[in-house]
Order: C-alpha cells, then sequence, then structure tokens
C-alpha cells in the first residue's frame, strides 16, 4: 500500500519542480508577452473557465478523441487479431501496413479535409485512421503470440466462442491491448490537436491557433495546461490501473 503513496508524491514533487522551472525562466526573461509566470497563466485559465469557454473548447477535443480513440482500437485491434492467425493474408497486407505506419498524418488530415470537406466525420476519421496502423501492428504481435497449447484445451474442453474469448484469448491480449491503448492514446491527443487547428471551429486545438494568430501566449498556455491536466488524470487515473490489471495475471 505504500507504493501509490510514494508514486503520488514523486508526482506532486516532480509536478511542482516544472512549475518552479517555468517562474525561474520567466523572471529570468523578464518578457511577459512572450515567456508568461505561472500565476498569470493561472488567472487566464480561471479566467476562461468562469466564462465557461475553457470547459466547452475541452469537452468538445475530449469528445473526439474519443471516437477516434474508440474507432481506431476497434478496427485495429480485429484486423491485428485477423493478420495474425492467418500468415497468407498478414504476408498480402503487409506492404499496406508499412505504408499506413508512415504515411505523415498532415497529409492524411489534409487529405481528409479535402476530399470530404471540413466536418466532423473528416476530422476524427481522420485522427482514427493514422492510429489504426499502429494498434494493428500491436495486436498483430499479441495474436501471433497466442500459445496454442492453451487453444487445444478449449477445444477439448469443448468451450463455447464466448468462453473462448473470455477465458482464452482476452487474458493473453490484455497486455496488448493495454499497450494499444496507452500508446494510441497518447498519439491521438496531439492528432485531435491538429486536426482542430486546420479545420474545426471549436476545440483546444482550435482556442491555440486563435491566439497564437493574437500572440496571445498567456492563453494558449492556459488551454495547453488544462489539454495537459485533463491527460495526466486519464494516464494516472485510468490506463496505467488498467494497464496493471492486465499485465498481473503473467506475475502471479
Amino acid at each position: 500500500m505504500a507504493k501509490p503513496r510514494v508514486d503520488r508524491a514523486a508526482l506532486g514533487l516532480s509536478l511542482l519542480a516544472m512549475l518552479a522551472i517555468w517562474a525561474a525562466a520567466a523572471a529570468l526573461a523578464q518578457d511577459p508577452v512572450r515567456l508568461p509566470t505561472p500565476w498569470r497563466v493561472a488567472d487566464v485559465l480561471w479566467s476562461e473557465a468562469q466564462s465557461g469557454d475553457l470547459l466547452r473548447h475541452v469537452l468538445a477535443t475530449l469528445t473526439r478523441v474519443a471516437w477516434a480513440f474508440g474507432l481506431a482500437m476497434v478496427v485495429g485491434a480485429a484486423l491485428g487479431l485477423l493478420l495474425g492467425t492467418r500468415p497468407r493474408l498478414d504476408r498480402w497486407a503487409d506492404a499496406w501496413v508499412v505504408i499506413a505506419l508512415n504515411l505523415p498524418a498532415l497529409v492524411v488530415i489534409v487529405l481528409a479535409y479535402i476530399w470530404f470537406g471540413l466536418n466532423e466525420v473528416s476530422a476524427i476519421g481522420a485522427v482514427a485512421f493514422n492510429k489504426v496502423a499502429l494498434v494493428l501492428v500491436t495486436m498483430r504481435e499479441g495474436a501471433r503470440a497466442l500459445d496454442p497449447a492453451v487453444a487445444g484445451m478449449a477445444k477439448v474442453f469443448r468451450l463455447t466462442p464466448w468462453q473462448r474469448l473470455r477465458h482464452v484469448l482476452l487474458p493473453q491480449l490484455a497486455p496488448y491491448l493495454a499497450a494499444s491503448a496507452r500508446n494510441g492514446l497518447a498519439i491521438i491527443w496531439k492528432l485531435v490537436l491538429v486536426v482542430e487547428f486546420l479545420g474545426r471551429p471549436n476545440g483546444v486545438g482550435f482556442q491555440i491557433h486563435l491566439h497564437f494568430q493574437l500572440f496571445d501566449v498567456a492563453t494558449v498556455l492556459a488551454y495547453s495546461a488544462a489539454f495537459v491536466a485533463v491527460m495526466l488524470l486519464v494516464e494516472y487515473a485510468l490506463l496505467q490501473p488498467v494497464e496493471g490489471r492486465a499485465r498481473r495475471w503473467r506475475t502471479a
């Protein structure tokens, strides 16, 4: 029980050290326009929160993240499992996977906006497409690592398809699913800001673009700080505990 408290203490001290470095850099720069102090950014953050703009834009970004993440995980996991258990199909599709992995995200986003218009479908679809290949590759490795002896045991005991999925496949694939979720979400956060920056009328990326044009660094940092806070909350309150449970059975 001591470890979680130590981890929280380390996280708190690390964030305080980051703020101290930021405050020291702002004091040395003596340029509040280019590098405002943390408390100046906190004032802007509080003002945006009171007006309701902060919540509205953060929720818009989170909605896009959730849709893109869900699509990427479902499609990528299904394709990864299929290719990992079908070697012939995998050899045929490997070039497609490599191209999808290395295709620049900006190209996909721009083309989606040109072909399908500046709308939510284009934004979410472009982000999801960029991460499907990453999830696919991870899940393909998981499918290749499935233990055939366990599958044979499931046949001997005549498990139903649902029982095989629950008791045979998912426990073995859980670490790969958790890794795909963490890595995919970390990149999807960033790509959603890009699609908002380029062509959406709301969201954290839109606000960063707007205040970048106004050279309002304090507001840019305020929205960035709000985004980072949400990211840290999801990471430490959701993803890390889920990943720990997914890997627990291997060390039990």
